[in-house]
C-alpha cells in the first residue's frame, strides 16, 4: 500500500470545548489517520498561529511544517491527502485553491459541502477535472445502528423501499447527515424535484451559517422513492428519527420510547420486531469514513462519501430553501448559485431576531460531527 502524507487546514482551538463556533474537527480527523498505517500527519495550517502550533505539538508534526497560509502549506509540504476542517463558508475556496496549488490524491472535507450551491458544485467539478478524490465527512453512513437499518432494507425486510421520512433538528448543519443517509438507503440517486416551506424568526447559526427554525418538505428521487423531512418545533411527524416505508412493511430507526435502536414490522405480522445494535462513540465512525476514503484511492472505486453523493443531498437542502423563496415546487437540476436562506435574511424577506440566550452553544458531541 502507498504511504500518504496528510496535511490539515483549520486545526481549530480546544477540542475539549466544542460549541457552535467550532468543534476542532481536525483533531478527530488526525486521530483517524493515526489508526491507518499508510497515513502520516506531516503539516497543518490555521489562521491562528497558536492553534496550529498546539495541533502540531499534539500530533507530532515538525514545527517547520506549521503554517498560517494553507496554499503555502500545500505548495511547500506537498501532501498527498488533505483534511479541510474550516467553516463551510470557505470550503469551496480552500478545496479549489488546494487542487490548484498541489498534487493531491485526495481531499476529505468537513460537512456541509459549502455555504452556497454554486460553491458546492465548483469544488466537485474542480476535483473531477483534476482527478482528485473529494469526500465529505458524512461519517454517519458508518454508524452501526444506521448500517444495520440499511442492511435490513437492502435485504428486503420491508420489501421495496417507497418512502423515507426523517426528523433532524435542522436541514443544513445536522440535516446534511440525515439527508445523506436517506439518499444512500434510496440508492444514491438524485432527486427530481422538491417542494417545501420554512420558518426563520429566531436567529440560529452554527459555524457561521444560518439554519431555519422549522421546515417541512417533500421530494422524489428519480427511482420513484419519496422523501419527507420535518425539522424544529413539531417536527416529529413519525415516532422515530427515520421511518422507512416499503412495499411489505415499515422500519423505524431510533424509534421513540422503545429503548431499541431499530424496529420493523412486516405487513403480514401483527407486532414489531425490535433490535439493539452495539454502538460506539461518534468519533470512531470518522475512522471508518477516512479509512474508506483511503481504500478507494487505492482501488479506484468511487467512495460512498464522494462528491457525487454529497451533491445529491445538498441539492435537496438548497432546493427546500429555494422552494420557500419561490413559493412553489422546484425542479432539478437546481439553477441557482447562492444560498437562498442567507439571501432571504440579507434582503429582509426573513427577519430572524437574536436568541434570548446562547442557544447555539453547548450542543453535545453527537450533534457536532
Amino acid at each position: 500500500m502507498t504511504t500518504y502524507d496528510v496535511a490539515f487546514v483549520g486545526t481549530g482551538a480546544d477540542p475539549e470545548s466544542p460549541d457552535a463556533s467550532g468543534f476542532a474537527m481536525a483533531y478527530h480527523h488526525a486521530a483517524a489517520y493515526e489508526t491507518i498505517d499508510a497515513c502520516e500527519p506531516v503539516a497543518c495550517a490555521d489562521i491562528v498561529p497558536e492553534n496550529a502550533a498546539a495541533f502540531a505539538d499534539h500530533h507530532g508534526i515538525d514545527g517547520a511544517h506549521v503554517y498560517e497560509d494553507y496554499a503555502e502549506m500545500v505548495r511547500e509540504a506537498d501532501p498527498d491527502f488533505l483534511s479541510v476542517c474550516v467553516p463551510p463558508a470557505i470550503h469551496a475556496q480552500v478545496v479549489v485553491d488546494a487542487i490548484r496549488e498541489g498534487d493531491l490524491a485526495g481531499i476529505h472535507c468537513e460537512k456541509p459541502m459549502d455555504l452556497t450551491w454554486g460553491g458546492a458544485r465548483r469544488m466537485a467539478e474542480a476535483a473531477w477535472r483534476h482527478d482528485v478524490q473529494l469526500t465529505f465527512n458524512h461519517q454517519r453512513r458508518f454508524k452501526r445502528p444506521w448500517v444495520a437499518a440499511r442492511e435490513h432494507i437492502e435485504s428486503g425486510t420491508i420489501g421495496d423501499l417507497e418512502r423515507v421520512e426523517m426528523t433532524p433538528p435542522n436541514l443544513y448543519d445536522w440535516g446534511t447527515h440525515a439527508l445523506d443517509f436517506a439518499g444512500q438507503v434510496a440508492g444514491d440517486r438524485p432527486a427530481e424535484w422538491v417542494i417545501g416551506q420554512i420558518d426563520y424568526r429566531e436567529e440560529q447559526q452554527y459555524f457561521g451559517a444560518h439554519n431555519e427554525n422549522q421546515a417541512y418538505a417533500l421530494w422524489q428521487y428519480d427511482s420513484g422513492v419519496e422523501g419527507v423531512v420535518s425539522t424544529g418545533k413539531g417536527g416529529s411527524l413519525v415516532p422515530a428519527f427515520f421511518r422507512f416505508t416499503g412495499s411489505e412493511g415499515v422500519l423505524d430507526l431510533e424509534p421513540e420510547g422503545t429503548g431499541a435502536d431499530l424496529r420493523y414490522r412486516r405487513d403480514d405480522e401483527a407486532g414489531w420486531t425490535e433490535e439493539s445494535v452495539e454502538d460506539r462513540d461518534w468519533t470512531e465512525d470518522i475512522a471508518d469514513a477516512i479509512a474508506d476514503a483511503i481504500e478507494c484511492i487505492e482501488t479506484g472505486e468511487e467512495p460512498t462519501l464522494g462528491a457525487r453523493n454529497a451533491l445529491n443531498s445538498t441539492e435537496i437542502i438548497f432546493g427546500v430553501w429555494e422552494s420557500s423563496r419561490r413559493h412553489g415546487r422546484v425542479d432539478f437540476p437546481l439553477d441557482i448559485d447562492d444560498n437562498p436562506l442567507h439571501a432571504m435574511v440579507e434582503s429582509g424577506d426573513l427577519t430572524a431576531e437574536p436568541p434570548e440566550g446562547d442557544e447555539n452553544a453547548g450542543r453535545d458531541d453527537e450533534e457536532g460531527g
